[in-house]
């Protein structure tokens, strides 16, 4: 695995912080020392680090930096980039993958102590050089970031005033609660002070970035231009297929707005109970007129009547063998006809 780079030593790994001739001659080192290295000597190695997670690491912390960042590069100081990569030995990692990559460089200044950073290219291209823009404006991130620490030490001693002022009164020792309330009104004018100056430096940072956004914007500009002038294509060309474009771009929509299913009834389930009962009344109102007890019991009624009368009006002989079955069925009809009432209240 060694041999076939999937594991690196980080001894082996190029020094971010030195020049282009000394990452070369560590370059060169390393592809010597990985054919003469034996397994025994790898393993004794105090950090071996996977290739494949480093280089999701540095893509992780491209993707971080892209989120802040508008521009096809940008410029972080050093504590901020190894906190980034979780460490000085990850951010160490991580920046010598980036330089062997040409995608990071490190850079520092001098301003009455060191300012170390790096620049990172957030796009597919490679870093490019660094400009005395990246050093005045790494000089202001690294300004901001001691204005915003100054400012957090500020806030702690304050509330540290405040409860020792409150434990003071409770006390009854009003000299030292009065004390401690000069140190808070002391830090709330030292505040004012350090806010203002980083606001100061905010705008100048926000000034910079809206510069090299107006300056890609510019660039990009003349090189349609020229473009369009070596290909001798005229203006009204360009507006026409800038109208067939959006042309294209409504008929897409239309076709996207066409096929989109309908929206479905979003019910809730109380209303979905409440519909299902007024249903079941619906039904049982229903069943309620079909099943009368009186019409029934007025159509059985005349029905019943009907036959009998038909029954009784046949003049059968007395000795018909089928006149008392006749009568019998007559009979059992009036019985049917009394019990039916019940039964259909009963329904």
């Amino acid at each position: 695995m060694y041999n076939e780079g999937e594991i690196t030593r980080i001894s082996d790994m190029v020094g971010p912080y030195s020049g282009r001739l000394t990452q070369l001659f560590y370059k060169v080192k390393s592809l010597m020392n990985r054919s003469t290295m034996s397994p025994e000597s790898i393993l004794l190695e105090d950090c071996l680090i996977l290739t494949t997670l480093l280089k999701e690491k540095a893509d992780e912390v491209i993707k971080c930096l892209s989120e802040s960042h508008w521009n096809s590069h940008c410029v972080v100081t050093r504590n901020k980039f190894e906190s980034m990569c979780g460490g000085q030995k990850e951010g160490y990692a991580v920046l010598s993958y980036l330089s062997g990559c040409r995608k990071g460089q490190y850079l520092s200044t001098n301003k009455k102590e060191l300012i170390e950073g790096i620049k990172v290219s957030l796009s597919s291209a490679v870093v490019s050089g660094v400009s005395s823009l990246d050093f005045d404006t790494l000089h202001l991130i690294w300004t901001q970031e001691k204005l915003q620490q100054q400012l957090d030490v500020i806030d702690r001693r304050w509330e540290m005033s405040r409860q020792s002022a409150l434990a003071s009164l409770k006390s009854g020792n009003k000299k030292l609660a009065l004390r401690h309330a000069k140190e808070m009104k002391l830090g709330i004018e030292n505040r004012e002070k350090c806010n203002s100056l980083l606001n100061r430096v905010e705008e100048v940072l926000s000034v910079i970035a809206n510069v090299e956004s107006t300056k890609q914007v510019t660039g990009a500009i003349q090189i349609g231009a020229r473009v369009i002038k070596e290909n001798k294509i005229s203006i009204e060309e360009v507006q026409l297929c800038l109208e067939e474009l959006d042309e294209s771009i409504d008929s897409q929509k239309q076709v996207e707005k066409a096929l989109e299913p309908a929206p479905s009834l979003d019910m809730e389930d109380e209303d979905i109970e409440e519909e299902f009962r007024k249903l079941e009344l619906e039904i049982g109102s229903g069943n309620l007129k079909d099943l009368n007890p009186e019409a029934g019991v007025s159509d059985s009624e005349g029905t019943d009547q009907s036959l009998a009368d038909a029954l009784l009006n046949l003049k059968l002989a007395d000795d018909a063998p089928g006149s008392g079955s006749a009568i019998q069925n007559s009979g059992l009809l009036a019985k049917n006809k009394e019990s039916n009432g019940p039964m259909l209240e009963a329904a």
